[in-house]
């Protein structure tokens, strides 16, 4: 998954990486029981997830979030699309899911 990203994953990643949001430390592609996080905020216990539209819906991905919950993670997720036509407001909301820890996601 890291050498073949999709292309909303390698454009968040160009956003995330060297602590270029906000100075918040996040981590790819990182190994949390028998799953794999595209990106991890461990200090804010953040995962965030890019979808396609493979994941609408999914059983496997309700069984996942439920496993990572249980895990003490957030997970947060975005359509490709979210992050391909508004990466401004992609990154304000994680942002605000990691400065305040109180808000839960929504999907």
């Amino acid at each position: 998954m890291r050498r073949e990203p999709t292309e909303a994953e390698d454009r968040l990643w160009h956003e995330l990486r060297g602590r270029r949001l906000d100075n918040i430390k996040f981590k790819r592609q990182v190994p949390i029981g028998r799953f794999v996080a595209d990106f991890v905020c461990a200090e804010a216990r953040l995962i965030v997830e890019i979808d396609g539209s493979q994941h609408a819906e999914s059983c496997r991905d309700q069984e996942r979030d439920a496993e990572l919950k249980a895990r003490g993670f957030r997970v947060l997720r975005f359509w490709n699309d979210d992050v391909l036509k508004d990466m401004n407001g992609v990154c304000d909301t994680i942002i605000a899911y990691v400065r305040d820890e109180s808000l839960h996601p929504w999907r």
